[in-house]
């Protein structure tokens, strides 16, 4: 019996070592960790509802580029002077490459505000693409109340400090994101042949088209990126 258990120690001994790795549990699985979804930046950029007679109009300002004339604008919203204020110019007579409605107070100058500085665009950045909101003047550094919409790309409003003049040009604020299709039914209305003085004879809307509220709204969940702001 002792000689029996003797050999079986003797084999137990020469047998190969088992390795730890074939009798332990393969380790546990790590999670994957979740994508992180890249961050998107909130738009705070104001956004004007122009509620007129044709339906409505929504705006987008660009507020950190054009500060100046942004703020001129919702002041007369947010004190609702914009109210009443009529579009009254459609510059259809010039063609389709400098196509435009213009809008402003034509009733109580009290509404007016004082004017405001000029933000030309080659310090904002900004352009005066199709869909543009810009201000109008006569001179840099007199706009009240009087915006234009843009209807097509006129590069020629943008400022150009190598021209002689008045090579200030015309400050772009914000630009159309809703309502376009109302845009050009005003552009499309009826017109006076005979009023208006000067480059505007012709261009009266007659009847005017009536701003019945302008109000702020929140942003649309699908507002276009737009064009005013050169490269992106």
């Amino acid at each position: 019996m002792l000689t029996i258990i003797l050999s079986a120690l003797a084999l137990a001994a020469q047998a190969p070592a088992v390795p730890p790795s074939a009798t332990q549990l393969p380790p546990a699985p790590q999670p994957v960790p979740a994508p992180v979804a890249p961050l998107v930046q909130a738009d705070t950029r104001p956004y004007v509802a122009l509620a007129t007679d044709l339906g409505t109009i929504t705006v987008r300002l660009e507020d950190k580029r054009a500060p100046v004339t942004a703020a001129n604008f919702l002041r007369y919203v947010d004190t609702k002077r914009m109210d009443g204020f009529k579009f009254y110019r459609s510059t259809r007579s010039w063609g389709p490459a400098s196509q435009l409605i213009q809008a402003g107070n034509r009733g109580d100058a009290r509404k007016n505000f004082p004017v405001i500085a000029h933000e030309a665009t080659n310090v904002t950045g900004l352009t005066n693409c199709k869909g543009a909101l810009v201000m109008a003047r006569l001179a840099p550094g007199d706009a009240m109340t009087d915006f234009f919409l843009l209807l097509s790309d006129i590069p020629g409003f943008d400022a150009d400090p190598a021209q002689s003049g008045d090579n200030a040009g015309f400050a772009v604020f914000g630009e159309i994101v809703g309502g376009t299709d109302v845009a050009e039914r005003i552009f499309a209305a009826p017109v006076s042949p005979t009023a208006g003085e000067g480059v505007m004879q012709g261009q009266m809307l007659e009847p005017m088209v009536t701003i019945k509220t302008a109000r702020r709204v929140p942003a649309p969940a699908d507002a276009p990126k737009g064009c005013v702001v050169k490269g992106g």
